[in-house]
C-alpha cells in the first residue's frame, strides 16, 4: 500500500487558502531557501515509528514525521468537512514540497476529489511537467510560491534551477488554472529592485494571474534551527511588518492585480 511521511498536520487554518482549512504538511524537498521557515519538512528520512508523531526535540531532525497510508490520512482530512462545508475551505497540502511524494500526493488529491474536498496546493513548483500536468486536473487552486525570477540568484539561494519552475507556472497559467502566486519578501534576497522589476514583468505576462500574497519574513523558525543544530543564515534577520511592505503591495497593484499581505 502506498504510504506518505507527514511532518505536520494543521488544523483550523485560515491563511492557506480560503475558508477554513486543513493543511497537510508533506515531508521532503529539493530546496534548500535560506529563509526556510520549515527546516523540519526537508529531510525525507522515515521514522523507526509510525504510531505516533515523533517530537522534534528528542530525536534526530530526519525522523521528525509520521508515516500515513491514504486511509488514515483520509480519515483525518475528513475529520473537519463540516468545517469545510460552513465555510467554503477544505484541505492544503502544502510542505516541505508536496510534489517531492507526488504518487501520494495524487492519490489524496483524487480521494478529496471524490468526495468534493475543495484542494489547494502550496508548491514551489519544482518538478517535471509531467508531474504537474498529471496532477493539474485533481487541484483546485495553486499557491505558486515565486522566489526568485533570475536563473542564477534563484539557484543560488534555493540550491535549485528555476527553468522548470517558470515553464510550469506558465503552462498552469496557460491552461486556466486558478492560480494565486506567493512571494516571500526577503530582505535584500527577494526585495532588490532588480527581481521585483523582473517579477512585475513576469507578472505582466500571466494575464489569468491576478491575485498575489505577499509573504513578508519572518524569524519565528529561529527556536527550529537551534535545536536541530542548524546554520540558521537569517538568524540575525528582524521580522518584516506588514507596513514595511505596503510600499511593494502597491507598488504591485499597479499591474492591475490583487496584492494581499500574508497567505
Amino acid at each position: 500500500m502506498k504510504t506518505g511521511l507527514i511532518f505536520d498536520l494543521k488544523r483550523f487554518a485560515i491563511h492557506d487558502g480560503p475558508g477554513i482549512r486543513s493543511t497537510v504538511f508533506f515531508k521532503g524537498c529539493p530546496l534548500r531557501c535560506w529563509w526556510c521557515h520549515n527546516p523540519e519538512g526537508i529531510g525525507n528520512g522515515v521514522p523507526k515509528s509510525d504510531s505516533a508523531d515523533i517530537q522534534a526535540d528528542t530525536c534526530r531532525l530526519e525522523k521528525v514525521g509520521r508515516i500515513y497510508s491514504i486511509d488514515q490520512l483520509m480519515v483525518e482530512i475528513e475529520k473537519d468537512v463540516i468545517f469545510f462545508d460552513d465555510s467554503g475551505g477544505g484541505v492544503t497540502f502544502s510542505g516541505g514540497e508536496p510534489l517531492y511524494q507526488a504518487e501520494f500526493l495524487k492519490l489524496a488529491l483524487q480521494r478529496c476529489r471524490e468526495i468534493e474536498i475543495h484542494t489547494a496546493l502550496d508548491t514551489s513548483g519544482f518538478a517535471s511537467a509531467e508531474t504537474i500536468q498529471g496532477l493539474s486536473e485533481f487541484v483546485d487552486l495553486f499557491l505558486f510560491d515565486l522566489k526568485l525570477i533570475n536563473n542564477e540568484r534563484h539557484l543560488l539561494y534555493t540550491g535549485v534551477s528555476n527553468q522548470q519552475i517558470l515553464k510550469n507556472l506558465r503552462w498552469l497559467a496557460k491552461k486556466g488554472k486558478r492560480l494565486n502566486i506567493r512571494f516571500p519578501v526577503i530582505p535584500g534576497i527577494t526585495d532588490t529592485k532588480e527581481n521585483i522589476k523582473d517579477l512585475k514583468q513576469l507578472l505582466k505576462e500571466l494575464e489569468n494571474v491576478n491575485h498575489i500574497s505577499l509573504l513578508p519574513f519572518h524569524n519565528i523558525a529561529a527556536g527550529k534551527y537551534e535545536r536541530f543544530g542548524m546554520e540558521n543564515k537569517f538568524g540575525g534577520e528582524k521580522s518584516l511588518s506588514e507596513d514595511q511592505v505596503l510600499p511593494l503591495k502597491a507598488e504591485l497593484e499597479s499591474l492591475d492585480k490583487t496584492v494581499t499581505i500574508g497567505g
